[in-house]
């Protein structure tokens, strides 16, 4: 049962029986006599069939949360055998929004010296596609905003309170300047993330707030494209206080608060609630709520 519920997941994810196959590592008659049982037993119908994936029906959609809930539990309760008999182990796998990369190893580092047998994986990933990871089982944690859009069913844990800088390498423009308005910073030339990215989405409702309206200039998904076009003193960008720190440029390029509003939005580590959680998820939890807010 457990098996054929995650098949079912894998399809529901990846809406295609042929690349859900692949990915299950079976053929695609396999999947589909698996999924013919899981409704048999289950006495419905699970998937819209045709030529190709219709989606899931009705009755589908509520077995999907079922089966996430069935399967976190069952590899919870294999992860804290496991735990039991050989302490902490394996890799743990957190998603992170490209503004809060810079601080992960604030995180990992104390974790792993008090848990060196296990090892990580870091993923760049939008705050959108963390949601979803971690609804899919793909992840066991994620550091994303947590008061701009709405979460899943979560557990979260504030870590910082990330602060917007101005940042330029032409120090003629803004020699003197001790702080910058929203309003005074749209008018220069920006690159700026991509709007798939929150913190894109976050820069611009500030400035839709104060009726400034901006037009990127430059859009990239990598802070460091960012930075090594700012550089250029074409340039100019919006982006956490905390990641500026983390570059170590400050010969190289001026960091000016914006203000009116001085604004900030928190950013926390965030795991699918479930109880028990699994014996690392609960001791990466730990970890993070020994961050200050104000870090």
């Amino acid at each position: 049962m457990i098996d054929k519920l995650e098949m079912f997941m894998v399809l529901a994810r990846e809406q295609h029986f042929g690349h859900a196959a692949e990915h299950c590592g079976v053929t695609q008659p396999t999947l589909s006599s698996a999924l013919r049982q899981l409704e048999d037993h289950l006495g419905v119908v699970l998937v819209k069939r045709g030529s190709r994936y219709q989606g899931l029906t009705p009755e589908g959609e509520r077995v999907l949360e079922w089966a996430r809930h069935i399967v976190g539990s069952t590899r919870s309760m294999r992860d804290e055998m496991r735990a039991m008999r050989f302490g902490l182990t394996g890799q743990v796998q957190i998603a992170v929004i490209p503004t809060a990369l810079a601080m992960v190893h604030e995180l990992t580092t104390p974790f792993r010296e008090k848990h060196p047998d296990v090892s990580f994986a870091i993923l760049s990933r939008t705050s959108v596609e963390i949601q979803a990871l971690l609804d899919d089982l793909r992840i066991d944690a994620g550091i994303t905003y947590l008061d701009n859009e709405p979460l899943g069913r979560v557990t979260a844990i504030p870590l910082y309170r990330e602060r917007y800088h101005l940042v330029t390498s032409n120090m003629d423009d803004l020699a003197g300047s001790d702080t910058i308005t929203w309003r005074e910073a749209a008018k220069l030339p920006l690159c700026l993330l991509t709007p798939d990215m929150q913190n894109r989405r976050i820069i611009d409702q500030h400035l839709d707030a104060v009726g400034a309206k901006v037009s990127a200039t430059l859009e990239s998904d990598s802070m460091i494209a960012l930075f090594t076009h700012v550089q250029t003193g074409n340039w100019a960008s919006i982006m956490p206080e905390k990641m500026v720190e983390s570059f170590g440029m400050r010969d190289r390029v001026k960091s000016i608060p914006i203000i009116e509003p001085d604004a900030t939005h928190t950013v926390g580590l965030i795991a699918a609630k479930r109880e028990p959680a699994t014996p690392v998820v609960s001791a990466l939890l730990k970890e993070a709520m020994k961050f200050s807010l104000d870090a």
